[in-house]
């Protein structure tokens, strides 16, 4: 396939777009600055200059595909995120509705059903432009009823490895700045995670085998308790654990707070099961204990 994928110079893709060309797809990349292009280019694939807001640019990118893998989000302004992000997922309806093409959606499963096991089965509660994101991953579930083989890819919120900046890695950063790592309550709070190398085969496979209206869970891990993630990070850092209240979280990690808060188990059996995927690289923990966020 010819591939058109939004966001390909972000930590997600860095591993999805060389798995893709791996595959033997022929890959279109979106960046948005000429760092991101060499990036682009230098994973082996095609460079088209844009952004979230250049709809023409998105428009152009979906019409010369045989399918799209949109990863992209505006993390730079959540305000206006949301009303961003659902104007480019009813534009990609609009595209490729009536042509039976994939159209894979990050989203994640962070907040979906906390303190429950989420699985693939257990539709978003959010739904609407004015829900987070813009409602997008139920809009771009419907579009299966509009001739568009739509896929909802949920990412653990942790998606780790080297080079990961993301919450693993402000987790990590706090703890040399507070002196101690971390963690709500009794710890016993869980994420999931998964390795990127690991996710970026479960996008693969999703964009040849997943059926319309699906939802995929790029999960490795269903749940590892808060605290030894705490324990790893300090055992790294030679600093102690402490217990902090959701309140301290949020006033330390802003809304990095409210999620590590927060329980949200979620299962992969059914996407094992319909996608024969296995992770097989390293654990959240062990790449902790391996010095990934600390060397």
């Amino acid at each position: 396939m010819r591939v058109f994928v939004t966001g390909a110079s972000g930590w997600i893709a860095s591993g999805v777009v060389p798995e893709l060309i791996e595959a033997g797809h022929q890959v279109v990349g979106m960046a948005r600055s000429e760092e991101g292009a060499a990036k682009v280019k230098a994973y082996g694939a095609e460079v088209r200059m844009g952004n979230l807001d250049d709809l023409d640019s998105l428009r152009k990118g979906a019409e010369e595909a045989d399918g799209v893998v949109h990863l992209a989000f505006n993390h730079d302004d959540f305000v206006a995120a949301g009303s961003t992000e659902r104007a480019a997922v009813e534009m990609f309806g609009d595209v490729l509705a009536g042509t039976d093409k994939p159209f894979l959606f990050a989203s994640g499963v962070a907040l979906l059903k906390p303190g429950q096991l989420l699985t693939e089965e257990d539709a978003t509660p959010f739904s609407g432009p004015q829900a987070p994101r813009g409602g997008g991953e139920q809009l771009a579930l419907s579009y299966a009823d509009r001739g568009i083989r739509s896929v909802s890819l949920r990412f653990a919120p942790t998606v780790h490895g080297v080079g990961d900046h993301g919450f693993i890695a402000y987790l990590v950063q706090a703890a040399r700045q507070q002196g101690a790592a971390g963690y709500v309550g009794d710890g016993s709070n869980r994420w999931p995670a998964v390795h990127r190398d690991d996710a970026a085969k479960a996008v693969a496979l999703a964009l040849e085998k997943s059926a319309p209206g699906s939802v995929v869970h790029a999960i490795a891990e269903e749940g590892i308790p808060t605290r030894e993630i705490a324990e790893a990070i300090g055992r790294r850092l030679g600093l102690p654990t402490e217990s902090i209240t959701a309140e301290e979280a949020q006033t330390r990690l802003g809304f990095i707070g409210m999620v590590y808060s927060g329980d949200m188990p979620a299962s992969n059996t059914l996407t094992r099961e319909r996608l024969g995927w296995e992770p097989t690289h390293a654990t959240l923990l062990e790449d902790l204990n391996a010095g990934a966020y600390t060397s």
